[in-house]
């Protein structure tokens, strides 16, 4: 195996926020950091697990063992009360019963439908957590998961214009910022993708050189 391809991990997403939020501080250990983008063959995973570490894992090990690299997988969302802890594992699609309405994204459509949900709610019942799990996993071999939270509660209105997802409605009570207010410096220093991705970090090096 090349030098090249011995360095080269893949992110089990096309999704770009998250890619942009996972490359740079991976990049930083000297390895080269290709989203599912590079690999216009694999198709869509479908993610049949129940919990975050399942889906996670089941995206990891399928695109390890389809492109021969180690491949790193994040499964998070967005796990709000006062819904019993919905719409957690299907954060992504959550609004997807609902038609787009003209120049709506996706993730304005998702938000769009939490705020309905929580419309009654009062803003002592209004508590959520982003969660995530990160899971990598080596062709045939290895596993690592961890797990970053990052607690919560969730606006009547969005506020802010960075991030992505359900950024604009989490407010995060401790600095009295909305998520999509922080820079992409603040978010990582904060968020749960950037709790769990220093935990990975961390445990990295005794990872990759057990190859």
């Amino acid at each position: 195996m090349s030098e090249r391809r011995n360095n080269t991990v893949v992110l089990a997403t096309r999704n770009a926020g998250k890619i942009r939020e996972l490359a740079e501080p991976m990049a930083a250990f000297g390895l080269r950091v290709l989203g599912l983008e590079a690999f216009p063959a694999l198709g869509d995973i479908e993610e049949t697990g129940t919990t975050f570490e399942e889906n996670a894992l089941l995206k990891a090990r399928t695109v390890a063992e389809a492109t021969g690299l180690v491949a790193v997988a994040d499964d998070s969302g967005l796990e709000v009360d006062a819904l019993n802890g919905a719409p957690g594992i299907y954060s992504a699609r959550y609004g997807g019963d609902l038609p787009l309405l003209e120049g709506e994204t996706r993730d304005q459509r998702n938000n769009r439908k939490l705020r309905a949900a929580l419309a009654d709610v009062p803003e002592e019942r209004r508590t959520a957590r982003f969660v995530s799990t990160m899971a990598a996993c080596k062709p045939g071999g290895a596993e690592l998961v961890v797990r970053g939270v990052w607690e919560g509660r969730l606006l009547r209105e969005p506020r802010g214009e960075n991030g992505f997802g359900y950024d604009p409605l989490f407010w995060d009570p401790e600095i009295n910022r909305a998520a999509a207010e922080l820079t992409r410096d603040e978010k990582n220093a904060r968020s749960h993708r950037g709790k769990a991705l220093r935990q990975l970090l961390a445990a990295w090096p005794k990872f990759w050189e057990n190859r």
